[in-house]
């Protein structure tokens, strides 16, 4: 049993990159499939595919590499909020990664989004990890 199931997640990815797969196979959860499918829409991952094996599923994600240099898309995923150590950001107060070249991943009350979805929805919540 894993006390942080999303930093799990985020390892998965990260080793994944690290060794050059081509597809991830990571134990499915709802918050798991939102933050699947925020990096899908960003462009951070080539394509993902929700299985029901099991009483858990899978996600399955197929990351995304450039074609020539072979240089992966997500060169960095860090984990901010931890269960020892939650990390909240109202509107005023969201972070910037990257100086907006990256993203932050959000829980908020109206979904899983990044931190520009959040500003336009006037909406703060728990910052989950960033990507870049």
């Amino acid at each position: 049993m894993n006390t942080d199931p999303i930093a799990d997640y985020l390892t998965r990815v990260r080793n994944a990159i690290k060794a050059n797969h081509r597809v991830v196979e990571i134990p499915a959860s709802n918050l798991k499939k939102e933050i699947t499918k925020v990096l899908f829409d960003k462009g951070y991952i080539a394509n993902y595919k929700f299985e029901e094996n099991g009483p858990q599923g899978s996600i399955k994600v197929a990351l995304k590499y450039h074609p020539v240099s072979k240089i992966p898309a997500i060169r960095t995923l860090t984990r901010v909020s931890k269960p020892g150590l939650r990390k909240y950001a109202s509107v005023e107060d969201m972070p910037r990664v990257l100086n907006g070249l990256g993203i932050a991943i959000l829980s908020t009350s109206k979904g899983v989004m990044t931190d520009k979805e959040a500003r336009l929805q006037n909406v703060g919540g728990e910052v989950l990890c960033y990507v870049y």
